[in-house]
């Protein structure tokens, strides 16, 4: 019986626990020339975002000590979220290049931006 209980009650903790996922729709900005560009709009769910631009192909999230969206606007282009913003409705990235001489593409910044939550 008192193992039942501890089943039961280990099943509900994790249940109850939050998974760190984007989720939602924002509008994302470019940075150029200090100033702030919006570009398009993006929906977020769980490990897929899609542009609502009818051209632009769905994308990947992974997520690990910072999250990356993979397949942003081309193949090379890579976009890295720090883990401690995506609870917040503005959230900066850094764009990343994988063909960067670099010898870590992730190193090496090659624009930014935010996403801003559309509520």
């Amino acid at each position: 019986m008192k193992y039942l209980i501890l089943i039961i009650t280990l099943l509900s903790i994790n249940l109850n626990q939050e998974t760190d996922k984007l989720n939602g729709r924002y509008n994302y900005l470019i940075e150029e020339d200090n100033s702030y560009i919006q570009k398009d709009k993006i929906t977020f769910k769980d490990s897929v975002f899609v542009f609502d631009s009818k051209y632009m192909p769905k994308g990947k999230i992974s997520y690990g000590s910072i999250i990356l969206l993979e397949n942003f606007m081309n193949t090379d282009l890579i976009i890295s979220i720090s883990k401690d913003q995506i609870k917040k409705d503005t959230i900066p990235f850094y764009m990343h290049d994988k063909q960067s001489s670099a010898a870590n593409y992730l190193d090496e910044v090659v624009g930014k931006g935010k996403l801003i939550r559309i509520k």
